[in-house]
């Protein structure tokens, strides 16, 4: 048999961080295998020759030779024999990428996951390719259905590189996969949090998966994330989940359901006929009348409202027996008010019919007034401003809602910030 020099000892370092972290790869798969490089074979561009320190050498040779010929029977007392003489980070870090071949032939998942552990132990990677390696065996993890082990591996590639933005939403996937739904629902909005830290958007598709998942889990942070989304990707779709996330998970009263079909309204999210007939209902309860008129002509004028399905007929003729009030009929309510809340009804009456420089006028008579919730009026205010175009004004008044409406007030506020 012809011997192997201690110079051919010398193994090529190539490894990068995984590119596609977020498919899930396979570090067996992804990761570049380490040859022994003869002297005469010059490294490629990018790569550099490791060699062992004189006392580790004869073990390491032995222990490639192993792993080269398949003799996967002596690897065990091969490898403890070099991890007994290895002295220098060369020496720890050839034994760890031999251990790694070795695992990889065998497709030994606990073993690979020993070999990156001894990588990353020798301290002769820096943090990010550490990290990388540790990626891919969550990965492989994952894809075997070892959901607990891939979380592990993913934990130690964010203890590595704390930096690193993939990482949160990668131990999010296995900590839903495992169940665990309120902790994958932080995993995921801190995937979210560093993704902005580190000065960039958040993928919408991460957005998404993190508001459902902090919804499946119950999880109150389900209505910050969706708001991030909206804010983030405004688009019919997103205003409508969101919307309907928060509604499901808060439970506003009559009033404040209507302020977000209002805002469902304002941004074109009424797209299916349970939103008119509720709309509808809505505002029928609070006596607006020509609101829920008006809707309901909206969803028809859709096509989404069918007038002789079962859901429509009562409301549609509920509405036939109702007054609807005119132009001239708020004129005279509005001398005639007895209270400052009776502007507040005035003023939602003028909203409804599109006059929004009015209905801001009455707003602010209201502001302040005995019987009157601030906080609701300066809701309607910022509402009524937001569709009449009036974006600092709007901005203002929104900015000035506390307690049970400050949610409301805020995806208002991110309609007015996406008007430009």
């Amino acid at each position: 048999m012809k011997l192997i020099t201690a110079t051919a000892l010398a193994l090529v370092a190539a490894f990068a961080a995984a590119p596609a972290a977020a498919q899930y790869g396979s570090a067996a798969q992804q990761q570049p295998q380490g040859q022994a490089t003869p002297q005469s074979a010059p490294a490629k561009p990018g790569q550099v020759t490791i060699k062992p320190s004189a006392k580790a050498q004869k073990a390491l040779i032995d222990l490639q030779d192993a792993v080269r010929k398949s003799d996967f029977a002596s690897l065990p007392a091969k490898i403890a024999a070099a991890q007994a003489v290895v002295s220098t980070k060369e020496d720890r870090y050839l034994l760890g990428k031999l251990q790694l071949d070795a695992a990889v032939a065998q497709k030994d998942n606990a073993a690979l996951a020993a070999a990156i552990d001894a990588i990353a132990g020798s301290g002769y990677l820096d943090t990010s390719r550490v990290a990388g390696l540790y990626m891919d065996l969550g990965g492989t993890y994952y894809n075997n259905k070892q959901y607990a082990q891939a979380q592990a591996a993913y934990q130690k590639a964010l203890s590595a590189d704390p930096r690193n933005v993939e990482l949160p939403a990668l131990i999010g996937e296995s900590l839903f996969a495992q169940g665990q739904k309120a902790e994958a629902a932080a995993a995921f909005q801190r995937a979210v949090q560093a993704r902005i830290a580190a000065g960039q958007k958040p993928d919408e598709n991460l957005l998404k998966r993190a508001t459902i998942i902090a919804y499946d889990a119950g999880s109150p942070i389900a209505a910050e994330l969706g708001r991030q989304w909206v804010t983030s990707y405004p688009s019919a779709e997103s205003w409508r989940n969101s919307i309907a996330i928060y509604r499901n998970i808060n439970h506003p009263d009559v009033e404040g359901t209507l302020d977000l079909l209002r805002l469902m309204q304002a941004t074109n999210a009424l797209t299916a006929p349970s939103d008119y007939s509720l709309f509808a209902r809505a505002s029928s309860e609070q006596s607006n009348y020509n609101e829920a008129q008006a809707v309901l002509d909206a969803g028809i004028a859709a096509k989404v409202v069918n007038p002789s399905d079962p859901e429509f007929r009562d409301i549609i003729a509920g509405l036939k027996t109702k007054n609807k009030a005119t132009v001239a009929d708020l004129e005279t309510a509005e001398k005639t008010a007895r209270n400052p809340s009776a502007y507040m009804r005035i003023g939602d009456w003028y909203y409804a019919m599109g006059q929004y420089a009015k209905a801001a006028e009455l707003y602010r008579k209201a502001i302040g007034k005995p019987g009157v919730d601030s906080n609701i009026a300066s809701l309607h205010l910022g509402m009524a401003l937001a569709r009449s175009g009036d974006k600092p004004g709007a901005t203002a008044a929104l900015n000035a809602v506390t307690g049970t409406r400050a949610d409301i007030a805020k995806y208002w506020l991110a309609y007015v910030n996406q008007r430009g």
